[in-house]
């Protein structure tokens, strides 16, 4: 195989990986918009025993840390605008999730598609190291959202 074949491969092997990583956390976004639809509106705020989040405070939470990855990882996209866990509505929060999973799926179709975006290193937080883009990505970002 010569360079040029090998090249031409590596990238259709990223071109796919990155139609599936989009495609798979868009599965994981229809998820948590008929979680929050299906939803007795009573249980959106109730507290629940523990030292627990309520569903709207999980839910926030996962919308802005996407935001914060998205900030982080490719700023050139539109940054989705932070969700208040005291005051958000299923509503708003559908809609913010639904906002910054179409900047996380541009920010995988980016970093996983081999097309030369301009996302290279996963940043998940300040504090932690940049990871290279690949497949731990996707991963992290929905035990993440899996265990908020």
């Amino acid at each position: 195989m010569t360079a040029r074949q090998h090249a031409t491969r590596q990238n259709k092997v990223q071109t796919q990986l990155g139609r599936a990583a989009v495609r798979i956390f868009a599965a994981n976004e229809r998820m948590n918009q008929i979680l929050i639809e299906r939803l007795d509106p009573a249980a959106w705020r109730a507290k629940p025993p523990g030292k627990t989040r309520t569903i709207a405070a999980i839910f926030t939470h996962m919308h802005n840390v996407r935001a914060k990855w998205v900030r982080l990882t490719a700023p050139h996209l539109k940054i989705p605008a932070q969700l208040n866990r005291a005051h958000c509505t299923p509503q708003q929060a559908r809609s913010g999730l639904a906002e910054s999973a179409a900047r996380c799926a541009e920010m995988l179709a980016e970093a996983l598609g081999g097309g030369g975006g301009r996302v290279e290193k996963f940043l998940r937080d300040g504090w932690a190291k940049p990871w290279p883009v690949g497949p731990e990505m996707l991963c992290y970002m929905l035990a993440h959202e899996a265990c908020s």
